[in-house]
C-alpha cells in the first residue's frame, strides 16, 4: 500500500515538473519575441531608401533601366525648370534695361548760367526729372533768340559714348561765345532742342527760351560741345 502511495506521489511529481518545463519553454519563447520586438523598436523599421535598395537589387535589367529613365527624366524636368527660370529673370533683366527714352524738354530740366572759366563761355545743364532713364544724344541744338541758322558743333568735342542719365543726374554742354573772335551779337533767350538717336533732327518738345544772364553776346561762330557726363569735359572747349 506504501509503495502504491510513492509511485502514484512519483507519478504526480513527474508531471508537475513535465507541466513547469513546458511553462517555462512557453515563457521563454515569449521573452525571446520581447526582446526581439523591442530590438527592433531600438533600430527602426528599415527605411524607404534601404527598402527601395533591396527592391532595386531583385529588379530586372530592363526594369532598372526603366527607373533610371525616369530618374533622368526627372532630373532634365528639373533642369528645364531653372532653365525657364533664369530666361524669365534675364527677360525681366532686359525689360528693365529697355525702360529708357530719348531726353527731351518734357523729361528734362535745363538751366544756363554763366562761368568766370573758361572766359566767353556758357555752361547748359539738362537734369533728368523723368522716371526713366534718357539718353542725351549728341549736341544740342541751339537757337538764340529768332536766329535761323543753326548754331555750329564743336566736333571734337563728341564723346567715346552716349550720355545716358538715370533719374535725377545731369549731363553738361558749353558755349564758346564769342568763336575765333570777340562776341558782339546782344541775345536775350535761348531755345534748347534736344536730337533724335537718328540725328535726323529735333525730337520732342524743346527746353525753354531760357533767359540768358544779362550782357549775354554771341557772334557768328558761336559753337556749343557735345552732351558731357562731367562738368569739367564740358568746359575743356
Amino acid at each position: 500500500m506504501r509503495n502504491i502511495r510513492r509511485r502514484a506521489a512519483a507519478a504526480a511529481a513527474t508531471a508537475l515538473v513535465a507541466s513547469l518545463a513546458l511553462t517555462a519553454c512557453g515563457s521563454g519563447d515569449n521573452t525571446a519575441g520581447a526582446v526581439k520586438d523591442s530590438a527592433a523598436a531600438s533600430f527602426g523599421t528599415p527605411s524607404a531608401k534601404q527598402q527601395s535598395r533591396g527592391d532595386d537589387e531583385r529588379q530586372t535589367p530592363a526594369e532598372q533601366l526603366s527607373t533610371t529613365s525616369d530618374s533622368r527624366g526627372k532630373i532634365e524636368a528639373d533642369s528645364s525648370a531653372v532653365s525657364s527660370k533664369s530666361k524669365s529673370q534675364s527677360q525681366g533683366s532686359s525689360s528693365t534695361t529697355a525702360k529708357r527714352t530719348t531726353c527731351t524738354g518734357a523729361n528734362t530740366k535745363v538751366k544756363v548760367s554763366q562761368v568766370t572759366r573758361p572766359i566767353n563761355h556758357l555752361l547748359l545743364t539738362v537734369t533728368n526729372t523723368g522716371s526713366k532713364n534718357c539718353d542725351a544724344y549728341y549736341a544740342p541744338a541751339l537757337r538764340f533768340d529768332e536766329a535761323q541758322a543753326a548754331t555750329q558743333i564743336i566736333e571734337e568735342s563728341q564723346p567715346q559714348a552716349v550720355v545716358t542719365l538715370a533719374p535725377g543726374e545731369s549731363a553738361y554742354a558749353s558755349i564758346s561765345l564769342n568763336g575765333d573772335g570777340n562776341p558782339t551779337i546782344p541775345a536775350k533767350e535761348l531755345t534748347v532742342h534736344f536730337i533724335g538717336r537718328a540725328n535726323q533732327g529735333s525730337v520732342g518738345s524743346p527746353a525753354g527760351p531760357l533767359k540768358l544772364p544779362t550782357g549775354t553776346q554771341i557772334a557768328d561762330d558761336t559753337a556749343v560741345t557735345y552732351w558731357q557726363s562731367e562738368m569739367s569735359d564740358a568746359l575743356t572747349w
